[in-house]
């Protein structure tokens, strides 16, 4: 019988079957090391792509602060002008005030009334002076009631004093400025609310 020795034949091919393993093994690594360079390219794209959109939007986003920041400059300004504006307007308003009030203090202090003091603190008006008795006062406080222009006229003190070694009554009084307003300033001002 013949005898054929088929370890070498087998040899062989484990040895190729090893070669192409070996060779298959070193393909697919290289392929995936591919792939795997291939996405992350396409992922760092990705990546700096939306770095550029972030950047940008930082630059306007800064650019929108800073005209945010101009607009509420230009808004404190002109609301500071418009303040300044209803100042002004309330002063030429109430310029001839102190006229009408000097007016209508000499038509209404009686004979035996004398002031002292008039001062005035917005719609407030605090009047010192000398009156011979309290009735002169009285008599004083009831003209300044009836008066267009003044109310609530109300005695804060009276006392006697000498004044030139005769006998008098000082007295100090408050009383209030009636004020108009006037119907266009009333609606403008309702307007800006």
């Amino acid at each position: 019988m013949i005898r054929i020795n088929l370890l070498p034949h087998r040899e062989e091919k484990r040895k190729a079957r090893r070669q192409q393993f070996y060779a298959l093994t070193g393909l697919t690594l290289v392929l995936g090391g591919l792939i795997v360079a291939l996405v992350n390219g396409i992922i760092s794209g990705y990546v700096s792509a939306q770095d550029q959109k972030n950047a940008f939007l930082k630059t306007e986003i800064a650019a929108l602060d800073k005209t945010i920041d101009e607009i509420k400059r230009l808004r404190e300004q002109t609301e500071a002008l418009l303040q300044r504006k209803r100042v002004i307007e309330s002063l030429q308003g109430n310029r001839s005030e102190a006229v009408g009030l000097f007016n209508e203090l000499a038509r209404h202090v009686p004979e035996g009334v004398y002031l002292r003091k008039v001062a005035q603190q917005g719609n407030k008006i605090n009047l010192v002076g000398y009156a011979q008795s309290n009735a002169r006062v009285s008599s004083l406080m009831r003209n300044l009631e009836s008066s267009p222009l003044l109310e609530r006229p109300t005695l804060i003190e009276i006392k006697g004093v000498s004044v030139d070694k005769r006998r008098m009554n000082e007295f100090s009084l408050d009383l209030f400025i009636t004020r108009t307003v006037d119907e266009n300033e009333g609606k403008s001002n309702k307007g800006r609310s």
